[in-house]
């Protein structure tokens, strides 16, 4: 005996676990130079974003304990000064779990974006503003914070962190804004999540993920960076930049390894003449460094650090050593976009863009299976 059995079709779970996010900020701007300690000051700020919870489509989103991914505007009146005007930051972040419980969780969120700022730094009328030279800005976040879900819909944040604006020196001044606030906040799903995210997967492996074989990479690079320093000598300059790191990867997430960079900034004959230094030629401009490298990846997304010191330079007015920050986004498996940030000791040096390239020797053969 058989017969037909014939069901409805169930409405298939949401995808995109999607929440919004309102913050009330309260803090202070940071008088990091004497110019800026007229705006000393305290002030509110507001934060509203929309986050995707993440539960292992991908691997990286298992290795990295879940995070969300938002999308976030920021917006602050600075206090009331007519010589700084109002900030308004829109940037992307990610947001980990450092310490993860069923209901709580401390995470640390990380976003870099466009900043913009009403007023500027202009040599006739706004003569006070030695914190920025430009309307457009980097804006970058780096919050801690509490997260505790009171229910399955809905959670709740404090936390404390710092907002950056700066333009990276392609236009002075360029002393930036840094400002420190504390933040307490409401989260919601817009819709009732995804049952995936209590039960989590791991996923196959994909085309840019680690397999286990631990390797070491030889990465090439370069840079070029804009400084428009008109209001100071009156001109602009480039930035010629390239970069050597070898790299050992040790794990899903890391890698570690030394670097090596030619840096050529014109703006340093100028700064060497006002010092009755002359060079006959751009190439007595280079400056050579040497470095210790971390990178942490994200799949096709990483970030490098390098701090180093420099071996050979002509101009060392800022200091011997430098910091330097890349934005890597695998294009190939070999070939590499990135943004490039130099300082020293915090002060930004030159914001660049290039491509990069990558040669893997692998010296240890174990793949990993799911």
């Amino acid at each position: 005996m058989s017969c037909n059995v014939f069901a409805q079709p169930t409405k298939p779970a949401t995808t995109h676990n999607l929440t919004t996010e309102l913050k009330v900020q309260y803090g202070l701007l940071m008088s990091h130079h004497l110019e800026l300690d007229i705006f000393k000051s305290h002030f509110p700020a507001f934060e509203i974003s929309l986050q995707k919870a993440t539960y292992g489509k991908q691997r990286w989103e298992a290795e990295y304990a879940y995070p969300l991914i938002g999308i976030n505007f920021w917006y602050s009146g600075m206090g009331g000064f007519s010589q700084l005007g109002s900030a308004f930051a829109l940037y992307p972040s990610i947001n980990f779990p450092i310490i993860k419980g069923d209901d709580q969780s401390l995470n640390f969120k990380l976003g870099v974006g466009l900043g913009y700022l009403t007023e500027k730094f202009d040599r006739i009328n706004n003569y006070k503003n030695f914190a920025i030279g430009s309307h457009i800005n980097i804006a970058a976040s780096l919050f801690f914070e509490y997260r505790r879900k009171i229910s399955r819909m809905v959670t709740l944040t404090a936390g404390a962190g710092l907002t950056h604006f700066s333009n990276g020196s392609m236009k002075t001044p360029n002393y930036g804004l840094n400002i420190l606030t504390a933040s307490i906040g409401i989260s919601s799903y817009l819709s009732r999540p995804n049952q995936s995210m209590d039960r989590k997967i791991l996923p196959e492996l994909y085309t840019f993920e680690f397999d286990g074989r631990k390797y070491l990479s030889v990465e090439f690079a370069t840079a070029l960076a804009f400084k428009d320093m008109k209001q100071q000598y009156g001109q602009s300059f480039y930035v010629y930049a390239a970069f050597i790191n070898i790299m050992a990867r040790v794990s899903y997430k890391s890698k570690f390894g030394i670097g090596i960079d030619i840096t050529n900034d014109e703006s340093d004959k100028l700064i060497l003449e006002r010092r009755n230094i002359y060079v006959e030629s751009n190439s007595q401009l280079n400056k050579l460094g040497a470095s210790l490298a971390y990178e942490l990846i994200m799949d096709r997304l990483s970030f490098l650090f390098n701090a180093g010191m420099y071996i050979k330079a002509l101009d060392r007015s800022e200091g011997h050593v430098y910091q330097r920050l890349t934005l890597k986004y695998l294009v190939t498996q070999k070939l590499f976009a990135n943004m490039v940030l130099s300082a020293h000791l915090g002060k930004a040096e030159y914001v660049g863009f290039g491509l990069g390239y990558q040669f893997k020797f692998i010296y240890k053969q174990k793949i990993k299976h799911n």
